[in-house]
């Protein structure tokens, strides 16, 4: 146990980068799953709506 209980300024700032880098990289595949739901819905939203179209009209 020869942790010091101060933190080097340095070991903080790569500490606070790292976490940042991977919080971007989450956010992005958050919003890059939630696009491809979103978009899925809509297809298939579409899709509905022809083959009703389709049926009413013929």
């Amino acid at each position: 146990m020869n942790e010091t209980p101060s933190r080097s300024f340095g070991r903080t700032v790569v500490a606070a980068l790292v976490f940042l880098v991977a919080a971007w990289l989450l956010l992005g595949v958050v919003i890059h799953l939630i696009s491809f739901l979103f978009s899925t819905l809509i297809l298939v939203v579409a899709v509905v709506a022809v083959v009703w179209a389709l049926r009413v009209l013929l």
